[in-house]
């Protein structure tokens, strides 16, 4: 079989492991990317493209405020790779439709409120601009908004990108600066020799100096390979896209009643999610569980009732990586094997998550402290 050599093999071609690539390429490094699947096939392919900025309402609600404490370093990673997508499209030549528009957290009653500004001051407390809205105010700065809701907490740092545009163009300035991409390409064993790795893979070995593994939901599998316990679990989740309308959604929009997000993409289609459960079978085959369509198109009707007349074009299913405690993992998990996953909000900091694995896996000093989100703490 085929035998190919590379300094940093990258496993994982979504927005993590692309991001990856493209920074250890710029930086000289011989990078070589190996994808099970396609481009972009999976959790980044397959989410609705929202930047979070925020703490999650709902995990805040189940977890408390000690682990929002405790998750709260995560903040800044998201703030930081907003500013990375911000600047993304001009540096990859490429449109991937970024908009930091502001998300907006509704709440329907005075009790929702009440839960909102206890986010709020834990959020304050790590530096992010977050702004509680009266209804009045919540009328004024999103009128489209229905007049029933009690008001909202406003985040600037929040807004959207386009999932199907941002890991091709990715892939490409990788692959430009001397990247070499194997697709449907499958890891099936790893054997750590003196000066590396040995990789065997459906394309033939690749020996390789290190390893990031950007898995996503998969990074477990390419972990225990090499002896590392990486406990990603994985969340089948649905999202649904509607026909264009008029300019309506200025905002990312969540719901504090129950999961919800909405947003207009530029073509003017809605995109409704929140990470309502879709169905995996035991084979991992993922199909769309109606019984989670109706409740999550009501919450997005009820916040905003203009869009009860919108047709809906279609609904997908995708899995999402989770961890216990909802924060990152990024570093060296064993000599010369690094790992990096965003749960749950990988999208947002998949591009800052990437460069930073390529600066640890080169050597060299990343300015942050990264002990909340080491490897070895499980």
């Amino acid at each position: 079989m085929h035998r190919a050599e590379t300094d940093v093999l990258v496993v994982g071609g979504g927005v993590t492991g692309c991001a990856a690539a493209y920074y250890l390429a710029q930086a000289g490094a011989d990078v070589t990317l190996v994808e099970r699947y396609d481009l972009n096939t999976q959790a980044s392919g397959r989410n609705a493209g929202s930047l979070h900025g925020q703490i999650q309402h709902e995990a805040f609600l189940e977890l408390g405020e000690e682990w929002a404490f405790e998750w709260g370093p995560t903040l800044s990673l998201l703030r930081d790779s907003i500013d990375l997508w911000r600047g993304l499209p001009e540096e990859l030549g490429a449109d991937l439709e970024v908009d930091v528009c502001g998300g907006l957290l509704v709440a329907a009653t005075d009790a929702q409120l009440r839960d909102i500004e206890r986010k709020a001051a834990i959020e304050r407390s790590f530096g992010v601009g977050v702004e509680l809205l009266s209804r009045d105010d919540l009328q004024r700065v999103a009128p489209y908004v229905s007049g029933r809701m009690a008001g909202a907490l406003l985040c600037e740092v929040e807004g959207k990108a386009n999932p199907l545009l941002a890991v091709p163009a990715l892939a490409r300035a990788a692959a430009d600066r001397g990247a070499r991409l194997l697709l449907e390409t499958e890891v099936h064993s790893v054997e750590r020799r003196r000066s590396g790795f040995g990789v065997e893979t459906t394309a033939g070995t690749i020996d390789c100096g290190r390893i990031v593994d950007c898995g996503g939901a998969e990074a477990a599998v390419v972990s225990k390979l090499v002896g590392v316990d990486v406990p990603v679990e994985r969340w089948p989740i649905q999202m649904s896209v509607t026909e264009a309308v008029p300019p309506l959604v200025t905002h990312l929009v969540y719901f504090a009643k129950e999961k919800l997000t909405l947003k207009q993409a530029k073509s003017g289609s809605l995109l409704i999610g929140g990470g309502w459960p879709s169905r995996e079978d035991d084979s991992g085959r993922l199909s769309v569980d109606v019984t989670s369509l109706a409740p999550n198109l009501r919450l997005a009707i009820e916040v905003v009732p203009q869009i009860a007349g919108a047709s809906l074009l279609r609904t997908w299913a995708g899995v999402c990586p989770g961890i216990a405690d909802w924060r990152p993992v990024i570093g060296e998990a064993a000599p010369g094997f690094f790992v990096a996953l965003f749960p749950f909000l990988g999208f947002t900091g998949g591009p800052l998550l990437g460069k930073i694995v390529a600066q640890l896996a080169l050597g060299e000093e990343t300015g942050r402290d990264l002990a909340p989100f080491s490897p070895v703490r499980f």
